[in-house]
């Protein structure tokens, strides 16, 4: 239903959305727990997003898990929404407590072989593309960081 609404405006919206929701999450404390998704190609290259809304920076693909949602299909879920991909061989790296707008947060870290190709919807995610391990983007998130190290120290 909401690509019925001009990309222009959605982005507008989701930015609005992004400050009430880190308010909201300041105020009281609480955030809902959340996934993170390490999908590399065959060439081991990890895939990376940046969003139309809050910090340019480039994160893994993620978000929110809805009431009554598994950690994994948020992940499954997430990845669809922002990249339009698929993932195989899914599984969990770890969970990493996090502040996340100065509210805990707990963050379920998934890794898996992504064959498709990103694409970016133009509206929550304005750039998808699979980069080396050697050679980021900047900025990088401090999250994507984070996670990164994790998932190279899980691989070692």
């Amino acid at each position: 239903m909401l690509h019925l609404i001009p990309a222009p405006l959605h982005r507008f919206a989701l930015k609005i959305a992004y400050r009430l929701r880190n308010r909201l999450r300041s105020a009281t404390g609480k955030a809902r727990d959340g996934v993170t998704v390490i999908g590399r190609d065959f060439d081991g290259q990890v895939l990376l997003v940046r969003h139309s809304y809050g910090p340019q920076d480039w994160f893994f693909p993620g978000g929110g898990i809805a009431n009554g949602e598994s950690p994994e299909d948020a992940a499954r879920r997430e990845l669809m929404e922002e990249t339009a991909c698929e993932i195989e061989g899914m599984k969990l790296v770890g969970v990493i407590e996090e502040t996340v707008s100065g509210a805990l947060h707990k963050g379920h870290v998934f890794e898996g072989v992504v064959h498709d190709m990103p694409e970016a919807d133009g509206r929550e995610v304005i750039e998808a593309r699979f980069f080396p391990t050697h050679s980021l983007p900047e900025p990088l998130s401090r999250y994507t960081r984070e996670h990164l190290r994790m998932w190279q120290a899980r691989k070692s």
